[in-house]
């Protein structure tokens, strides 16, 4: 049978049912393209959520597994997990979507990228903003040439966490800061558009809340092209500039008419996630007038997108658009931001 022509949508376990794991929930079973094999998750909440689907439930994500309802899998359970659960998928021979960060090492990382390449089975990791419309707009007309060569790239990751966020202890820990679970994604986000990192700076502070973990963090990437990039994160800050609240990915957010990433090259400049685009019509020059254009491009939910991605990669009509590799190399580039704080000098990838 032709993968293409089949009608029946794809079975899809979910394994662990925290936030990101329900949003996947939440979005499969209104989805045409795939639907719930079952939950995996300790939690009451979890097992009332697979009785109200319909689903299996299991609290051991391998039992569940065992059960062989599930085409397909996405890992949404602590990062340390990730590593054992996805060998297990793998094992099985089912293609998975593990949540970013793809392993809490990278070590980890690479044996669940090599066991996936070995197996000949599809890894995906979660770096949904690859499949949001803005960035897919944005990479094209990088492609195209827009913006000459690529200079420089400032991205902002800046908000205020409440304080009952940090109820849960691992938030408060090393680990548990915004570097990695911000920033992450503005570091991904800048590989998919400008190329690969080669080199590493940073800072970190703690001076708010005085936390283990950080609240405050800024990164400068350079990249193979030469361009350079400045990131700063803080969950501390009473601020709009961020991914999260600009581009409206999530209703939980209030969307921000703002722009948080800006990036310049030696033709023109780009920012995101408005698209405005900024260059000169005739003379060049700091004197001369900057035309400033905008094309809105249509709203799109990357985690629906992604779904549907998930089973166009299980049935072998596309590659993955964040595959195992790239999730390793952004969690290189991740936690070369940590060394690079501790150390005071420069990491080089």
């Amino acid at each position: 049978m032709n993968p293409s022509s089949s009608s029946a949508r794809l079975p899809v376990a979910v394994l662990g049912a925290g936030a990101i794991g329900r949003m996947h929930i939440e979005r499969i079973l209104a989805h045409p393209d795939v639907s719930l094999a079952g939950i995996a998750d300790p939690s009451d909440a979890a097992r009332d959520l697979a009785a109200a689907a319909g689903v299996p439930w299991s609290a051991d994500p391998l039992a569940l597994l065992e059960q062989g309802a599930a085409r397909a899998v996405i890992v949404a359970t602590p990062n340390a997990t990730h590593t054992p659960i996805g060998l297990a998928c793998i094992a099985r021979g089912l293609p998975l979507l593990v949540e970013k960060p793809i392993a809490d090492t990278v070590a980890d990382a690479r044996r669940l990228v090599d066991a996936a390449e070995a197996a000949g089975v599809p890894l995906m990791v979660g770096h949904q903003r690859r499949h949001n419309p803005i960035l897919r707009q944005a990479r094209a007309l990088l492609q195209q040439g827009l913006l000459g060569r690529a200079v420089s790239a400032t991205a902002m990751a800046t908000w205020l966490k409440p304080d009952s966020y940090f109820e849960m202890a691992w938030r408060r820990q090393a680990g548990g800061g915004p570097v990695l679970i911000n920033m992450i994604h503005d570091i991904d986000l800048l590989r998919f558009l400008l190329g690969e990192v080669v080199s590493v700076q940073a800072q970190t502070s703690n001076a708010v809340r005085g936390f283990e973990v950080e609240d405050t963090a800024s990164a400068l990437l350079r990249f193979e092209s030469g361009a350079l990039a400045t990131l700063t994160v803080s969950d501390a800050a009473v601020a709009p500039w961020n991914w999260d609240l600009a581009a409206g990915e999530a209703a939980h957010y209030a969307k921000q008419d703002v722009d948080s990433i800006f990036i310049t090259g030696t033709e023109a400049s780009l920012t995101l996630p408005q698209l405005q685009i900024a260059r000169y019509r005739g003379q060049r020059g700091w004197h001369e007038p900057l035309t400033l254009e905008r094309t809105p491009v249509h709203r799109g939910d990357p985690y629906v997108e992604q779904l549907r991605h998930l089973r166009a990669v299980a049935e072998g009509r596309e590659t993955p658009v964040c595959s195992g590799l790239d999730g390793l190399r952004t969690l290189q580039v991740t936690l070369a931001v940590h060394e690079a704080a501790r150390s005071g000098g420069t990491v080089r990838l």
